[in-house]
């Protein structure tokens, strides 16, 4: 995900012969017991025996959106959007969208924790007026949170739904509204300010994860535990270890500083390849059945560039987006702003200096919450790229699955399988599984699929022998070891250039160039629905389907979102502006599937919109559209009244324990344009046997709807509110947005992501 300014049951019946994995669970070693039990899902469960529907419904009111097969019913009506209120003639904005966030009759939304506040007992509180500095910013929780997960502590040997420890990502930070003068890029920093090193170090505080002990006394609100000893911050300076098969490679030495308040010293030394420092734009994110989190790093590109005109860029450099200035933006009235200029004072992110340095990000962060002082692992086997999500899935052979998208126009859709299945009787031999496995990238083709709509897919390993799309000229194709971009002394060598190259390797084997895939989500198995079913968020993609027609170059080469894709059977919209949400079954429903059926869930889409294909755009399919069986920007969501549930964008998405798909989106926010209609962001539950969607939530204006856990028992959840009144400059921060004092009071000065805590009211499961 990314912003306009940015380039993220407890009930258990095991009718089976396999061992329940409770039973499993027994023979971990005791210090690690409860770590790992907190951290199963009812999905991970539910592999190991089924959940009969009636403990998961158990006493709600009967619910509009009837059960079905695996899925619990949807029981609130969909509520209006919010929308702000136009000129009809020149279409400017009389009105803005309501400064709050929404949620239907019978639902409480309380305010958690927002960017900010401390996360210690001796952390300073919020300032208003952004004064303090980065040593106050790394004991504060973070800005721009995105992805989280919930770890449940034990309670009466049950994981417990009022206490545990909740790991937030931050994705970036908004400079302007950070700092309290801001910071103009256009005369070397943001906005009339200069960047400084003390600017950098804020930002780079504002980075990385946030791990907070939460709990609810009673009936009482839910509270962060200032005096915690699992609070802690991660940011983009916290020294990390680098893990699997790419470590020790020669792309991840690079060179050593000690990173100062005031500046970064180098060192004079090359690290071995196997450390580096801070994690950066955590989006989505994962967990892992033995209690860890997974952080994701996503757009860390823009963080680098470089002051030497002699630099020229390098091939590794443009196809991942890393450019002279950083990531750049428009925003008006200034043609072309840079949203980080830390190249310019931190020469850790000048890729002159350190040209290995931007290898070091793009990975899945693990991260142990339960044990303040372990160091975040870099897991190399699962790729580097713009990581968005890494969702869990497993089998009955106890094999792990990872699911992960790249989110950047017309990139891919990866699965990491781990080697080993978990092993019951040797604890010690689990914990490194994320170290030892294959990654795959998928290929959608057009072959037809056992059922109407659908159409079959396969999982290409990325391995030295893999064939590639070129031709050996003897009549065969070359592999990637033949490759000079992956070639090698041995096959370890060969292996870390794969990993670190994973982009260029997918390229050369021909992977299908997606519409930004973001968030993934896997159905739980429970009620009866034995499948292992995939979905995966298409946000959007305006270069689809124009001219002059380019794919990414098998070759490696193509610059980072630079190719204009031709329509294709799996991206079927030209200038794709409201996206889709994609879904797979895979073979055997196994994690180690090597092919399987998908088709789309849902065209996002507007009843209402205006203009359906815009006539300032030069498609090269705009046949396409009725070829496809749907009208372009309408979409075909299923809503009653039509028209009711409109939305677009789909970013975050999250199936609940009871086998409801919540959907969360990311547009601009500000309900103009071709968002008129829509409104503000969103999230929205739908029904995957039926397709039907109803709105939950709606947002503050120019904010994205991101990040959603709710607690084992499903009647608390926490939901994500990233960078309200976006695009505001320091001279005046508040300009778009004052939430969340808007809607809960406090001290403002300034809009600030936070989290949110949604109950109902008669204590009952959230969505029935």
């Amino acid at each position: 995900m990314k912003g306009k300014l940015h380039p993220k049951n407890d009930v258990v019946i095991n009718p089976s012969n396999n061992e329940s994995i409770h039973a499993v669970i027994e023979r971990v070693d005791k210090s690690r017991r409860q770590f790992i039990q907190t951290s199963l899902s009812a999905s991970l469960v539910a592999v190991f025996g089924g959940i009969p529907l009636r403990s998961l419904v158990g006493s709600a009111s009967a619910a509009p959106v009837p059960p079905g097969a695996g899925f619990a019913g949807i029981g609130f009506e969909s509520i209006p959007p919010s929308r702000a209120i136009l000129d009809a003639v020149t279409g400017q904005i009389l009105s803005p969208l309501a400064d709050r966030v929404s949620v239907p009759p019978g639902y409480t939304v309380d305010l958690l924790i927002a960017w900010g506040d401390p996360i210690t007992s001796d952390a300073p509180g919020w300032a208003p007026n952004a004064s303090q500095g980065a040593s106050a910013q790394e004991q504060q929780f973070g800005m721009h949170n995105d992805g989280m997960h919930f770890f449940p502590f034990l309670k009466d040997g049950q994981q417990s739904s009022d206490h545990g420890i909740l790991c937030v990502n931050h994705e970036y930070s908004h400079e302007s509204v950070l700092h309290a003068d801001g910071l103009d890029e256009l005369s070397g920093g943001l906005h009339g300010s200069l960047v400084t090193i003390e600017k950098v170090r804020k930002s780079q505080a504002a980075h990385g994860v946030s791990v907070l002990e939460v709990r609810r006394p009673g009936n009482s609100a839910w509270k962060v535990l200032k005096d915690s000893p699992y609070a802690r911050r991660i940011t983009a300076n916290t020294p990390v270890r680098i893990s699997g098969p790419a470590a020790g490679h020669n792309l991840l030495k690079t060179q050593e500083y000690d990173l100062h308040p005031s500046a970064s010293i180098p060192l004079g030394l090359i690290t071995d390849g196997t450390k580096a420092w801070g994690t950066l734009n955590n989006c989505a994110n994962g967990f892992t059945p033995w209690g860890t989190y997974l952080a994701c790093e996503e757009n860390w590109n823009g963080y680098f560039g470089w002051k030497s005109p002699a630099h020229s860029q390098t091939k590794l450099e443009r196809r991942y987006g890393i450019t002279r200035d950083g990531a750049t933006v428009t925003v008006a009235p200034n043609p072309a702003t840079s949203t980080y200029k830390w190249h310019v004072v931190d020469d850790r992110f000048d890729t002159d200096l350190t040209p290995n340095e931007p290898n070091t990000f793009g990975w899945r962060v693990e991260i142990d919450p339960t044990d303040p002082s372990s160091i975040p692992v870099k897991r190399t086997a699962m790729g580097r790229f713009k990581a968005e999500s890494a969702t869990l899935a497993t089998d009955a052979d106890r094999r792990f699955g990872f699911y992960m998208g790249d989110d950047e126009r017309n990139e891919y859709i990866y699965k990491f399988v781990c080697s080993r299945a978990w092993d019951p009787a040797n604890p010690g031999a689990n914990k490194d599984l994320l170290d030892d496995g294959i990654l795959h990238v998928a290929r959608f083709t057009s072959a037809a699929g056992t059922s109407s709509g659908t159409y079959r897919g396969a999982w290409i390993p990325l391995l030295p022998d893999t064939e590639t799309i070129f031709n050996d000229g003897a009549g065969g194709k070359l592999k990637l070891r033949q490759l000079a971009d992956f070639s090698g002394a041995n096959d370890a060598e060969i292996m870390g250039n794969i990993l670190v190259k994973t982009r260029m390797a997918a390229d050369a084997v021909g992977a299908t160039m997606m519409d930004r895939p973001e968030w993934v989500a896997v159905r739980p198995r429970i009620a009866g629905f034995t499948q292992l079913e995939v979905y995966c968020t298409l946000t959007n993609n305006n270069r689809r389907g124009n001219l002059p027609v380019s794919i990414n170059n098998p070759d490696g080469s193509t610059s980072a979102g630079g190719a204009r894709p031709p329509v294709d059977v799996a991206n079927p919209r030209p200038d794709n502006d409201y996206g889709h949400i994609i879904r797979w079954r895979e073979d055997g429903n196994t994690v180690t599937a090597t092919a399987f059926e998908w088709d789309i869930f849902v065209f996002c889409g507007d009843t209402e919109a205006a203009v359906h294909v815009p006539a300032a755009k030069t498609l090269a399919t705009t046949g396409s559209y009725n070829a496809a069986g749907y009208d372009g920007y309408i979409g075909n969501i299923n809503d009653a009244p039509d028209g009711s549930s409109n939305f677009g964008a789909p970013d975050g998405l999250w199936f609940d324990h009871y086998g409801r798909l919540w959907v969360q989106t990311d547009q601009f926010g500000d309900g103009a344009g071709d968002w008129q209609k829509i409104g503000s962001n969103t999230m929205l539950c739908a029904d995957p046997n039926t397709k039907e969607v109803r709105r939950f939530l709606t947002s503050p204006p120019r904010c994205e709807v991101t990040g959603v856990i709710t607690t084992p028992d499903g009647k608390t959840m926490f939901v994500g509110i990233q960078h309200p009144g976006e695009e505001a400059k320091s001279a005046n921060p508040t300009e778009f947005s004052e939430w969340p004092k808007s809607q809960f009071g406090g001290p403002g000065g300034r809009p600030r992501s936070a989290v949110l805590v949604i109950t109902r009211t008669d204590g009952g499961v959230i969505g029935t």
